[in-house]
């Protein structure tokens, strides 16, 4: 199969980063904005620093290096599916990955609008960078793909549907193009691939609360 392509302009070419220890930062035309994940990341630090503490340090850093290398593994091995182009230089075990979300990705996926997206909101004052723009299921949608080692429960997601709606505010923003509709597709090991969707207007609450948060936390740290 061959994916169509539809280019939707944003204005610029792309966003430059800067990754420091308390997070990222991206530079947009109207400022310097936090990314949107390191903004997220208040919500499972909780979870994140009880499992530190349960297994350790060290195996909590060698799980989650591995866990983020796989991840960008099979983050650009999907972007090269979607754009067409040859992945046959990547490990077995992210081919595999590829092959069980194909079924996913080339039935349901229609005219792709943008993949790795750079996006900002002067509006929520965030920025970041959006997987794919694409219609699913022919309803033009915010599309992130994830990997996970279990199976998750749609409750236990979301911060990525907060994040998801970020983008699609996001996305609106800068084009003028709105989109409501949320669908995370993942990749988990050993078991069928999961789709969750969702409306972007059900998340953004919780995201405007987090940023909020952020920002408090931003000035007492100060």
């Amino acid at each position: 199969m061959t994916f169509k392509h539809e280019h939707i302009e944003l204005g610029y070419d792309d966003l430059d980063a800067e990754t420091l220890p308390s997070g990222r930062t991206y530079k947009t035309p109207e400022g310097n904005y936090p990314s949107i994940t390191t903004v997220l990341s208040i919500l499972s630090e909780e979870a994140i620093q009880r499992w530190r503490k349960r297994v350790g340090d060290d195996e909590a850093n060698r799980v989650g290096a591995r866990a983020s290398n796989r991840g960008t593994q099979v983050h650009s091995i999907v972007e090269k599916f979607l754009r067409n182009e040859d992945y046959n230089d990547y490990m077995p075990h992210i081919k595999q990955s590829l092959s069980n979300l194909a079924p996913i990705l080339t039935e349901r996926i229609g005219t792709i609008y943008g993949l790795e997206v750079p996006l900002y909101s002067r509006h929520l004052g965030v920025a970041g960078r959006v997987d794919c723009v694409a219609e699913f299921d022919g309803v033009p949608s915010i599309i992130d793909f994830k990997t996970s080692k279990r199976i998750k429960k749609k409750e236990h997601i979301s911060n990525y549907f907060a994040q998801m709606s970020g983008y699609a505010i996001m996305w609106e923003e800068r084009t003028g193009m709105p989109i409501t509709n949320t669908v995370v597709i993942m990749d988990v090991d050993y078991e069928k691939p999961l789709v969750f969707k969702e409306h972007r207007d059900n998340y953004s609450k919780l995201l405007t609360d987090t940023i909020e948060e952020y920002r408090q936390r931003k000035i007492f740290s100060n």
